[in-house]
């Protein structure tokens, strides 16, 4: 895997690479290195060859720094002479950019083939409100798209998902860089009604993906004839376990859910840090789980797969001490 080094002025690169952290789970081979005010250009360069020398390919390095001509960056360069057939700097370091730098280590073995990649996602993170003070681009020539995988006269199904937080950084970088869904579609009556909470979610679309919010009834409609949705590929997104069973029940064809985070309430147990059950919780997840749905619990794709049996009996136990 590439090694990624992370290098910045003051605590900037700790700082971005716990907000990667929080939004594409913990990663291995990444390092970040800081400039301090006490601190000399040897000194610096000391730090990032002790950064290069932890990770496990050094041949393949990838260095994501803050300012080109900054200190960091001179540093980088100097170390990057020797290494400039296999090693790639980019400078303007974004939180996109890191995003996309850890997806595509999934797929790409080259670090010059990565930074070339991530460019443009860390040009378009760059946005404005209102959108009138948004540079106009230059109209681009038409792109022929790849296929996108789902059956002639079909809906694909790539990843269906309870979350309370419903359309967040998690889901809009790293299950949708995963996934590639053409469509993310917000299930839920309560949404459908809330025209402020539509837009958001309609706004914080990943570039290239069309963000939709219908009631559950809808969908179900959808469902049942979705003929004109050939090679689509959607990714479905809940509030709650009781509007997935809903869904199913109304002839949404899941088998898989994937249990991200619910939010803790009043008469709610949490037993871990992002889910939060009541009675009525435990019970719809226990009679999905008997008509055959499983269930994946993970927040992020990198982590590992949490079972859901073992934590709502834990749940359970909890709910009844409080009885």
């Amino acid at each position: 895997m590439v090694g990624i080094v992370i290098a910045s002025h003051g605590d900037f690169a700790d700082g971005i690479k716990m907000s990667g952290s929080m939004i594409f789970g913990e990663q291995k081979d990444v390092q970040s290195v800081t400039l301090q005010p006490s601190m000399g250009p040897d000194d610096l360069k000391a730090k990032l060859e002790e950064a290069v020398s932890s990770l496990e390919d050094q041949e393949q390095v990838l260095f994501l720094v803050d300012l080109w001509g900054g200190t960091p960056f001179n540093q980088v360069n100097g170390l990057f002479e020797a290494h400039k057939d296999t090693w790639a700097i980019v400078a303007g370091l974004n939180l996109p950019m890191l995003i996309e730098a850890y997806a595509s280590r999934l797929s790409m073995n080259s670090a010059q083939e990565i930074a070339a990649h991530i460019i443009e996602t860390a040009k378009d993170g760059v946005k404005v409100r209102p959108e009138s003070l948004q540079p106009k681009e230059a109209p681009k020539a038409a792109v022929k798209q790849a296929p996108t995988g789902g059956q002639p006269g079909s809906l694909e199904y790539v990843l269906a998902r309870v979350d309370t937080r419903l359309l967040h950084g998690q889901v809009a970088t790293a299950w949708t860089k995963t996934t590639n869904p053409t469509r993310i579609i917000v299930v839920s009556d309560n949404v459908a009604k809330d025209d402020l909470r539509k837009q958001m979610i309609m706004q914080a679309a990943p570039a290239g993906v069309k963000a939709h919010v219908i009631p559950i009834n809808q969908m179900i409609k959808i469902a049942k004839d979705d003929k004109h949705f050939g090679g689509q590929r959607a990714l479905l997104l809940f509030e709650t376990p009781q509007d997935v069973k809903k869904a199913i029940d109304g002839g949404v064809p899941l088998k898989t859910v994937n249990v991200g985070s619910m939010a803790h309430s009043v008469g709610k147990v949490q037993p871990n840090k992002v889910l939060a059950f009541d009675q009525d919780d435990i019970d719809t997840y226990k009679a999905m789980e008997k008509d055959g749905i499983k269930f994946d619990v993970r927040k992020v794709p990198t982590d590992s797969k949490d079972d859901l049996d073992s934590i709502m009996k834990k749940a359970q136990d909890e709910l009844n001490k409080a009885k």
